[in-house]
């Protein structure tokens, strides 16, 4: 099965053009392995980092309603501003929480890469997986 898999995302030998050639000098060279298993999580990352700055904004926010909520009304503004807040809160918590969530995926999906070159290391070597273990003889009959 390990034999049938790509160790390549690109059609063809595109390391001999000029252009490419800076840019695979500085990835390492790993022997079955796609470079696409080596590249981090760009878009995940970008996710994260949104969701959080949305959070942080979601915060100014709260903080300059409750400036201009004092400023304007005074006290009697409290008991709207404290619904508000929460409301706010909770919700900057769980922007917060999917930018962790995200970033959890990212270490998610390096765990699965690393367990994928792994096995696919493991099959690959000599002596490695099934070799060293003795074959018991098949049993034939319906008795045993």
């Amino acid at each position: 099965m390990a034999d049938q898999r790509r160790t390549s995302d690109l059609v063809g030998d595109v390391r001999t053009q000029k252009g490419d050639r800076a840019r695979d000098d500085d990835m390492p060279e790993i022997p079955g392995v796609r470079s696409t298993d080596l590249e981090p999580y760009v878009g995940l990352r970008y996710l994260s980092k949104l969701f959080r700055l949305i959070a942080i904004i979601l915060l100014l926010l709260l903080v300059a309603e409750i400036v201009t909520g004092i400023t304007t009304q005074g006290s009697a503004s409290i008991p709207t501003l404290l619904g508000e807040a929460s409301r706010l809160i909770v919700l900057a918590g769980a922007l917060w929480g999917v930018g962790d969530l995200a970033i959890l995926m990212i270490d998610v999906g390096h765990d699965v890469r690393a367990a994928r070159v792994y096995m696919s290391r493991q099959t690959q070597a000599p002596g490695g997986a099934d070799h060293d273990r003795p074959v018991s003889p098949t049993i034939t009959s319906r008795s045993a």
